[in-house]
């Protein structure tokens, strides 16, 4: 199926994605419509539209070159947002493709216009085969993913749209096949202390006295429980920490930034309890102390031997020459809305390196693309058959 992957169109089509600004926030993805539109168009697909808020457009596409009856539905679910870039600190502009040798630099190279674009030119690549796919393909090509997926796969799920027998999802993972992945809670520890005067420290409390034992307590700590094969432990990472107002003042306040990383069915009460456990237990004398959530999204996993994962690692295999591993990823996708909201096994599997992902000059390996797009077209042309 290689030979039959149009490398010039691939790169063509990531590089005009990435040329798109849709950095989130603010997103603005409905920008990439009419090029996602043209890309898809001689297929002829079915179009549906999400939109719950200005400019955060999801594009829906359904390819059924038989007219779809009795057969069944592979959906293909990617998101066009990325996060911002810096661009005095990239050698690359951030925005402006450029290729070097076997790498293609962008913002979204990796994470996840590369898969995008792979995704789509895998139904040229059977095309030129001489082949259709065995099943009816339904793209969704949604907003919001980098910052949870509320304005994205999520709102596709409340309108309805969450529906086929299986899910691809294309984010970066070097073609291994990934079937778990970590859950996320972040949010923020405020505590509180009493003013005094800075001469008179111990006539206070001082808030980053305690928040320091609080950050002692939390990051890189073991929050017990068996090991995940694929996941590891659950980890506690705290990144950010304000306090204070000025140095002769015993703080009355600060407040703690973090980023806990879940297993698969853990609920946001026992993530917030876990927390909650581990402060009380650093026996601050007096600690005054709130937990607020900025964002939470539930850890998913499928069998490793589900037969969807099978065929994703066969499709790979065929092309590679070799079976790609089975793995699990220390972060969140979308692929969990579909695993666990929507009941349909969704296997992650990518060209690029999640090492690039959110990183400065970000980039993607043009012979993975290239490898991407005949794995993919393998997937359409047997997943029905």
């Amino acid at each position: 199926m290689r030979e039959h992957v149009d490398a010039a169109r691939v790169v063509e089509l990531a590089s005009a994605l990435i040329a798109v600004d849709t950095s989130n926030p603010p997103g603005d993805e409905a920008k990439l419509g009419g090029i996602l539109k043209d890309a898809l168009g001689p297929w002829r697909p079915a179009w549906a539209e999400v939109e719950p808020a200005p400019g955060r457009l999801s594009l829906i596409a359904r390819v059924a070159p038989s007219g779809g009856t009795g057969r069944p539905t592979l959906i293909v679910n990617g998101h066009t947002d990325v996060v911002p870039a810096v661009a005095s600190n990239w050698a690359h502009d951030p925005f402006c493709p450029s290729v070097e040798g076997d790498r293609l630099y962008g913002r979204g190279a990796a994470d996840m216009k590369g898969g995008l674009a792979a995704a789509i030119c895998a139904l040229d690549a059977l095309r030129a085969a001489g082949q259709e796919p065995s099943c009816d393909l339904v793209f969704q090509l949604v907003a919001d993913e980098e910052r949870g997926g509320a304005l994205g796969t999520r709102a596709l799920l409340e309108a309805g749209h969450l529906k086929g027998d299986a899910c691809l999802v294309p984010e970066p993972t070097s073609l291994a096949v990934s079937v778990a992945e970590r859950g996320l809670l972040q949010g923020r520890v405020r505590v509180r202390g009493r003013p005094a005067h800075g001469s008179r420290p111990r006539e206070g409390v001082s808030a980053v006295e305690h928040a320091a034992r609080v950050v002692l307590a939390l990051h890189g700590a073991d929050f017990g429980g068996p090991e995940h094969p694929l996941l590891g432990k659950p980890t506690a990472n705290v990144g950010t920490l304000r306090a204070g107002t000025t140095v002769n003042v015993v703080a009355e306040r600060a407040e703690l930034g973090f980023d806990r990383r879940l297993l698969p069915g853990t609920s946001l009460e026992e993530a917030l309890a876990g927390l909650r456990s581990r402060i009380d237990a650093a026996g601050v004398e007096g600690l005054d102390y709130d937990i607020e959530v900025d964002d939470f999204g539930e850890g998913s996993e499928m069998s490793p031997a589900h037969p969807f994962a099978r065929l994703v690692r066969q499709a790979v295999g065929a092309v590679t020459g070799q079976e790609p591993a089975t793995v699990g990823m220390t972060f969140t996708t979308d692929a969990r809305f579909l695993r666990n909201q929507a009941g349909i096994p969704a296997v992650v599997c990518g060209p690029g390196d999640i090492a690039q992902a959110h990183g400065t000059d970000e980039w993607a390996s043009i012979s993975q693309l290239v490898d991407a797009t005949a794995a993919y077209a393998e997937l359409y042309r047997s997943f029905g058959a």
